[in-house]
């Protein structure tokens, strides 16, 4: 069977960052999967499953009402490795086109106090598992660490 991309990315080499997964064509359009690395893999502790379901519910929200960007919005949804989420956009994008919408994103997530969107019974198969204060800690240190910061050694993949 043959590997699938995202399975030959070097993971002992790769930074945090926002990295262009892959890009597909539908409909005529281009589709770009973009990988929001919040921890080295791998090299350090992987987000906490409530932070990370947390700032999917958050993130999710934020996109999709986001008054530039909410009609490209396809998904926002987190990687099975706990290190970091995905986001599907269209449009042929680099990095550096969602870094404004990125920040906004993670500064929203970081200063959320409230009721997290869709937590309860009736909107989430697992609204249990959610950790808000560790959401908005995770979120301001990527980003202040991250995102205020970007370099280009985080927006390419390593060889």
């Amino acid at each position: 069977m043959k590997s699938i991309p995202s399975f030959t990315i070097n993971h002992e080499r790769l930074l945090r960052g926002i990295y262009v997964s892959r890009k597909d064509e539908v409909g005529g359009e281009v589709v770009t999967t973009f990988d929001v690395r919040m921890k080295e893999p791998n090299r350090e502790p992987a987000l906490h499953p409530g932070a990370l379901h947390t700032i999917e519910h958050l993130a999710a929200t934020y996109l999709r009402n986001d008054p530039e960007w909410a009609d490209r919005i396809i998904y926002w949804g987190p990687m099975g490795c706990l290190t970091g989420n995905y986001l599907l956009v269209r449009g042929d994008l680099h990095p550096s086109d969602i870094l404004g919408v990125m920040r906004r994103t993670f500064a929203f997530i970081a200063d959320f106090d409230g009721e997290v969107p869709g937590a309860a019974p009736r909107d989430c198969g697992n609204y249990l598992l959610h950790d808000l204060p560790m959401a908005r800690l995770e979120a301001r240190k990527y980003l202040v660490e991250v995102l205020n910061d970007m370099k280009e050694e985080n927006m390419k993949y390593p060889e």
